[in-house]
């Protein structure tokens, strides 16, 4: 299976010449859903779900998200389907698996929204805008490094939790470049305390998982 970062919050898989694309938001740039045979949506926020997208995409996609999300998504051609925490269902060859149910608090004055992680073949676990920890081994966690909600001593915090084979770094779009640089070295540093692969891929770059 294939990796590749895309712009801030979304990334794509690719197996067996499918390809799943998880929350690609107003952030992502024109064309990530070309090709794609499905979507994974976490929440509402505009930067992990954009309609717009969604509604010039095939009406052969396939679209999984938490029911906050499909409400607003009455004119897309897509097939839209509702799913909870403890779900599992199969889509373009991946079995995914959904965890979590709340998005992080975020500010005193916003309603807490509901989020839903998705942990794809065994392997990928995106939470979204979370640090859900699931009820399963995580080989690879895609880690936010980044955000209103986020604090860094509670992404080392989910690491060390978590204690994944590799990580890579996800909503990370609001830093600077020196921003970007403190990451790395954040997780250049917890990578080498877990002796794990963990840093931040580039916008565009793929890996190979599995």
């Amino acid at each position: 299976m294939e990796l590749t970062k895309f712009d801030h919050a979304c990334v794509r898989l690719e197996k067996n010449g499918k390809v799943l694309v998880i929350d690609p938001g107003a952030f992502a740039r024109s064309g990530v859903l070309d090709g794609a045979d499905a979507v994974l949506i976490t929440h509402e926020h505009f930067d992990h779900v954009d309609a717009e997208k969604l509604k010039a995409a095939s009406s052969e996609l396939e679209i999984y998200t938490c029911e906050a999300v499909a409400a607003q998504l009455g004119e897309v051609p897509g097939k839209v389907e509702v799913v909870r925490h403890g779900d599992g269902f199969e889509t373009a060859g991946f079995r995914v698996k959904a965890f979590g149910e709340r998005h992080a608090e975020n500010h005193p004055d916003l309603a807490v929204v509901q989020n839903v992680g998705f942990l794809v073949d065994d392997e990928v676990f995106y939470p979204g805008d979370a640090l859900t920890v699931p009820d399963a081994e995580v080989p690879t966690l895609l880690v936010p490094t980044g955000g209103p909600w986020l604090k860094l001593m509670e992404m080392v915090a989910y690491l060390r939790t978590i204690r994944p084979a590799r990580a890579y770094s996800t909503h990370d779009a609001l830093y600077s470049e020196l921003g970007l640089g403190l990451v790395d070295n954040w997780l250049r540093m917890e990578a080498e305390k877990q002796g794990a692969e963990m840093r931040r891929l580039a916008v565009g770059e793929s890996t190979t998982l599995g």
